[in-house]
């Protein structure tokens, strides 16, 4: 009986420690996009609470200029708020990750954010965001776009929005925003960054003539000796440190 009682008592510390990390990673990774410039007064990062049906997120009014581990909410896939500070509620978009995290459960971490220049890439006919840049080959099974630009703001628009995601990595809502899903909170950074950098570097490209994206032997010639653990271990890094010396995160945050 006591053995039981010692392995609940270590199991609950341990879940609650890892609660504790993925709070921190959440508000950097928030604080760090909205210091580049995806985020801004909208737009949302999620992170998955393993061995629940429940996530991590920001509440509905809460800055991203100014997220601490502490304000975030728990959410269970239903969109219901489960915890967080009082008179808070989730943001209206709680829908887009209730039903990615419900039909992935390989998606960890979503991020969410509304940049203009890779937005454009919905608005116009017959154009189509390409692999342009070696890391965007994170992308090469598909970039969908979904068709409606409405807020995903109920549980029906959210299973569309997931349905239109399938398989992929990354969704672009027509006139409204991107979607990135990762496998964890760092690497829900690193990817939004990198298809940010591929959607600029297209529209720079497109500017001086036509577009030449990778091409299959390309790709396949760099996924070859791409390790993208060690990648996204050394951008969150790299970013993370750039956090901590602008005085965004704390240092005493274990990312």
């Amino acid at each position: 009986m006591m053995a039981q009682t010692q392995s609940r008592a270590a199991k609950s510390s341990a879940a609650k420690a890892l609660e504790k990390n993925l709070r921190e990673q959440v508000a950097a990774c928030t604080l760090l996009l909205n210091d580049l410039g995806l985020l801004g007064y909208s737009g949302h990062v999620s992170a998955r609470l393993p061995g629940r049906d429940a996530f991590l997120i920001q509440a509905f009014d809460q800055s991203r200029a100014s997220l601490k581990p502490d304000d975030l909410l728990i959410c269970d896939f239903d969109g219901r708020m489960l915890a967080g500070p009082k008179g808070v509620r989730p943001p209206s978009e709680v829908f887009l990750h209730c039903e990615i995290l419900r039909a992935r459960p390989d998606v960890n971490s979503i991020a969410h954010f509304h940049h203009e220049l890779t937005t454009v890439f919905t608005l116009i006919e017959g154009l189509e965001l390409k692999i342009i840049k070696n890391h965007a080959v994170r992308w090469t099974s598909g970039i969908p776009v979904h068709d409606d630009p409405s807020h995903v703001s109920d549980p029906m628009l959210g299973r569309a929005l997931a349905e239109t995601l399938g398989p992929h990595h990354a969704l672009l809502i027509r006139a409204h925003g991107q979607v990135i899903t990762a496998e964890n909170v760092p690497a829900a950074l690193i990817d939004s960054v990198h298809f940010v950098e591929n959607a600029e570097v297209m529209y720079q490209a497109a500017a001086l003539g036509k577009v030449i994206p990778l091409s299959g032997r390309e790709i396949q010639g760099f996924l070859h000796d791409f390790d993208r653990d060690r990648h996204i271990a050394k951008l969150w890094k790299y970013y993370a440190g750039i956090g901590r010396d602008k005085g965004l995160l704390p240092k005493t945050w274990k990312l």
